[in-house]
């Protein structure tokens, strides 16, 4: 669990001291944060940290179920409670008694099981769907979502009584583009992990220019999509001893481009994106004299960034803006040392 929580900037670090003090004390803890920025791995560290790590640490993400299961999933029912329930069905109350109980996505969750969450965090009491018996539930309660649950509240789409008892402390996981020096450490680390999978005898690296993609890039899934971008180079990349310069950040876009429905702000394909303006710049002021080839050389690595940066960094895609062959782009960029 804790070789997973990888990262050294000091965000991060922040995080990780907030849920070491946070751990031992037996109250619920609301987590938020974008997707795929790891809410699930701090719901462990915060059970195996706590008086409970010996007990079950049980999960269930609410999104994935309608009204009723949910209800059903996470308070259990009786033998005959509705159509199909053939048996008892333990919940995730019971099956996480004594431990944790992480719930993900909680804002999915509707107003009536919210009510039923509230007294079992008051009173430690819950009925199974179809019974009347009152039970005891000894759980810790870990939440997590990526909402704002106060405008949620506001809106009377959340419990604000809910989100008052779950709120004792609040853990802002901070989104990958807020922690860039973590970037090459995580990378590296599933670079790796994705070598021994694949059976590979090392890991060949990556080229500065895919280092610099890498920081560039804004991260809108975060961990779990630096992951899978990392993954899919080195499978890629296969027993090649080059290091890694080509990442596909939008594995959608074949080669005739992404479907119009899929394509996002940050997945155009370079032909449909924005082109370089084929005006000429705005004047400038010049001083004479002037070295005309290194002004000139100066003019061309602007233009190639640019459109490395357009072309998130595809050398293909670069060249097409810049009306260039691939292998005149690839000139460039080695005469100007750009990679």
């Amino acid at each position: 669990m804790a070789q997973n929580l990888i990262g050294e900037s000091p965000a991060f670090l922040a995080v990780l001291d907030k849920v070491s003090r946070l751990a031992p004390i037996d109250r619920p803890v609301l987590v938020i944060g974008e997707r795929g920025t790891g809410k699930e791995l701090i719901a462990q560290r915060l059970h195996y940290l706590s008086k409970r790590w010996d007990q079950p640490l049980v999960s269930l993400n609410c999104s994935t179920l309608s009204e009723g299961l949910i209800d059903s999933e996470l308070f259990g029912h009786e033998s005959g409670a509705f159509t199909g329930a053939k048996g008892r069905h333990q919940g995730r109350f019971e099956r996480a008694e004594n431990g944790t109980l992480f719930l993900d996505e909680l804002a999915t969750t509707p107003l009536s099981v919210q009510e039923k969450l509230l007294r079992v965090i008051e009173y430690g009491q819950y009925e199974r769907v179809g019974g009347a018996k009152a039970l005891e539930a000894d759980v810790r309660l870990v939440c997590a979502t990526n909402e704002d649950l106060p405008k949620l509240a506001e809106q009377g789409k959340f419990r604000p009584d809910l989100l008052d008892r779950l709120a004792f402390d609040v853990i802002h996981l901070p989104p990958l583009r807020h922690r860039p020096e973590d970037i090459p450490l995580l990378a590296e680390f599933f670079a790796i992990k994705m070598c021994r999978e694949l059976g590979l005898p090392f890991f060949v690296g990556f080229t500065e220019q895919a280092w610099q993609s890498m920081a560039d890039y804004p991260w809108p899934g975060n961990i779990r999509e630096l992951k899978n971008v990392v993954e899919r180079a080195v499978y890629q990349q296969g027993v090649n001893e080059q290091p890694i310069e080509s990442l596909i950040f939008n594995p959608f876009e074949g080669q005739f481009g992404a479907l119009p429905s899929m394509r996002t702000e940050h997945s155009e394909t370079p032909s449909e994106q924005e082109p370089l303006s084929s005006q000429p710049p705005a004047e400038e002021a010049f001083t004479f004299p002037l070295d005309f080839k290194t002004w000139q050389d100066g003019q061309n690595i602007k233009l190639i960034n640019e459109a490395l940066k357009q072309a998130q960094y595809n050398q293909r895609g670069a060249a097409k803006l810049l009306s260039l062959s691939y292998d005149q782009l690839r000139g460039l960029v080695r005469k100007y040392k750009l990679v």
